[in-house]
């Protein structure tokens, strides 16, 4: 029996897919829809304070080898996302979620994952530390020295388990001096990569999104090799307690499949699952067990970080 069981922490999931935070998570009605389809568990919008609208639109665009977006961190309020979180936990208790969450200020990510500690929560929570489309406020993690002393606080109080999004890295410096960071904490996970940061997609002569003069995230097709050299590179330097989520570039079950050879325990979907809807967990699933049953894979640690080098 082939099978795509998964674990993060401690906590199990039926299937290895997930939605990317961004995608089919702004409200119940959207997260409803990912609970009944075939992935293992979903993560909320990234929630802030208090509700935002986001950044003016146009400000998502499907192109032929993926998206470009300047979302601008659209949510429905941190209560909201923790609010129906804490009603799943009663009506599905067998079942494990993901919050996403960040502040607009360092202050205000304390804020919020003080209270998420008190909270009844005991899910997983996914620290947004990569937003590339919020006007005047810089990708946190690629200040390392910030990241180490948010974490230093944040790990003086916050119990529960923890994992922080992270914005791609193209040096292996950065991926030596990153790795240094997050081994110092007990972080359950680290996801990469979010969007590549401030792309330009032209039409004819003109931009095709408003926010940042037509600036913003590049996702899907394009970024699966930079997405796998970070899951692999991690996956290379992280203690094992901290486990990898793959995002980036997963179109197909082969896509899915090299996430994991590379190091991923579980697989984010975001631009795919955008254009084609939640039935999309179904025919990745599928493939990706066709491919297993091929190559003689029971499971997902049958091959799981065991990429081969020449």
């Amino acid at each position: 029996m082939i099978s795509t069981k998964t674990k993060i922490g401690n906590y199990e999931f039926k299937n290895c897919f997930m939605n990317a935070a961004g995608v089919y998570c702004y409200n119940r009605e959207e997260l409803e829809k990912i609970i009944d389809s075939e992935a293992g568990s979903f993560v909320t919008k990234t929630a802030t304070l208090n509700i935002r609208e986001g950044n003016p639109t146009p400000r998502y665009y499907d192109t032929d080898l993926g998206c470009i977006n300047s979302m601008g961190l659209p949510n429905l309020s941190f209560d909201y996302y923790l609010d129906y979180l804490i009603e799943l936990q009663k009506t599905i208790p067998e079942r494990t979620f993901f919050f996403s969450l960040v502040g607009l200020s360092q202050e205000e990510t304390h804020s919020l994952l003080k209270r998420l500690q008190k909270s009844e929560f005991n899910g997983l929570t996914e620290l947004n530390l990569s937003c590339p489309n919020v006007p005047g406020k810089p990708q946190i993690a690629y200040d390392l020295e910030t990241t180490e002393k948010l974490l230093t606080e944040i790990f003086k109080y916050f119990k529960k388990p923890l994992g922080i999004k992270l914005p791609p890295y193209f040096d292996m410096v950065h991926f030596d001096q990153a790795a240094a960071v997050f081994n110092k904490f007990p972080l359950t996970f680290i996801n990469c990569v979010n969007s590549i940061g401030n792309g330009l997609v032209i039409n004819d002569e003109t931009v095709v999104i408003k926010p940042k003069n037509g600036f913003g995230g590049i996702g899907g097709e394009y970024i699966k090799p930079t997405a796998l050299a970070n899951v692999h590179a991690f996956y290379q330097r992280l203690k094992p307690s901290i486990q990898i989520i793959g995002t980036g570039g997963v179109l197909t079950g082969r896509d899915a499949f090299e996430h994991i050879l590379c190091g991923a325990s579980m697989v984010q979907i975001g631009t795919t699952l955008q254009k084609e809807g939640p039935a999309v967990f179904k025919r990745i699933t599928e493939e990706l067990k066709t491919i297993m049953k091929e190559k003689g894979y029971k499971t997902l640690e049958d091959f799981r970080g065991k990429l081969k080098y020449l």
